[in-house]
């Protein structure tokens, strides 16, 4: 036999295996790719019906914590504190698939920063009362003072920034990317990061004792925190110092209440007209946990309370973040 026709059968050979080691090869591809593309589709599947499945459950824990804020009502009671009910958190409790838990939090404990600004004359001008409390309570946390100026140029109607510390249009148009103050209420107290070098920390030091609520919401005495308090004593730190005496007392009734809060006749008269303290609430933030399997679905519903037709509505509802 030609040794030449010999060379060339065994190249033709090694040709044909070479190309069926790739067809092997591209078939294993294509047959990895169909599996890990339909896993995919199957994951994205049960996720989006564990979210979905998620929501409703968080709307009827929502539904829930309204009908317990009604029945309060219809109870009769006129203080909210933490010996109802409401405060009481609400253990997990087995769904299909998974579990639910949550509870309320009366948002009328923590400072208001809607109110660093009231309607004179058809604007928005700095409270300065409202202000000065509001600084006391930086004081108390460790913050610089400058915050409260700033947070009212955020919210007045203005665009002349204070003195010494505020900030207006010509501070955030020259930010990249460039924005401007709303110069209006807020809804959210996580507006505080979009202050020009505020930044997280500043904000997840503060964010537990402020909220952002409509005009006229009262900070409740009896679920006020120790350091909201003492902003309105002066910042003398008296419940600071006595939180573990607070927190016992509040275990069986209001503390403090208004005839006992250590103000002057004067001045307790004066927060009390002015719709700055009270006993009750009706601003609740409803905090739903529901995990499906592997997924985690969170609620946060802001819900109000009528005092006059006993009726809960939600007001402002986020997902994942407060």
């Amino acid at each position: 036999m030609n040794p030449s026709s010999l060379i060339r059968r065994g190249t033709q050979r090694g040709v044909a295996l070479i190309t069926a080691v790739l067809v092997v090869a591209l078939a294993t591809i294509l047959a990895v790719n169909v599996g890990f593309k339909g896993y995919l589709d199957q994951r994205r599947t049960v996720t989006m019906f564990s979210l979905d499945q998620g929501f409703q459950i968080a709307m009827g824990a929502e539904a829930w914590a309204a009908d317990i804020l009604r029945k309060d009502t219809l109870g009769g009671s006129k203080v909210d504190d933490f010996t109802e009910e409401w405060a009481m958190p609400m253990p997990p409790i087995p769904v299909d698939g998974g579990e639910v838990s949550g509870g309320l939090e009366d948002m009328q404990g923590r400072f208001n920063l809607n109110s660093l600004v009231k309607f004179e004359n058809g604007t928005l001008v700095r409270d300065d009362e409202a202000v000065e409390r509001f600084k006391l309570l930086l004081g108390i946390l460790e913050l610089e003072e400058k915050w409260a100026d700033m947070i009212v140029d955020w919210l007045d109607s203005d665009l002349d920034p204070g003195f010494p510390d505020g900030a207006e249009d010509s501070v955030y148009t020259s930010l990249t990317p460039a924005y401007r103050p709303p110069n209006m209420r807020i809804t959210r107290a996580s507006e505080l990061l979009a202050l020009h070098d505020f930044g997280i920390e500043r904000y997840r030091r503060l964010e537990p004792f402020v909220t952002a609520l409509p005009v006229g919401a009262k900070i409740n005495l009896c679920t006020a925190s120790p350091e909201v308090l003492d902003a309105l004593l002066g910042g003398n730190r008296e419940f600071t110092l006595a939180r573990e005496n607070v927190i016992e007392l509040r275990k069986q009734r209001c503390y403090p209440s208004l005839q006992e809060f250590p103000l002057e006749a004067g001045k307790k008269s004066q927060l009390t007209e002015g719709n700055v303290i009270g006993e009750s609430s009706n601003y609740f933030r409803a905090n739903i946990w529901v995990t499906i399997g592997t997924t985690q679905f969170t609620l946060y519903s802001l819900l109000y309370r009528t005092g006059q037709s006993n009726l809960v509505s939600p007001i402002l509802r986020s997902f994942g973040t407060a």
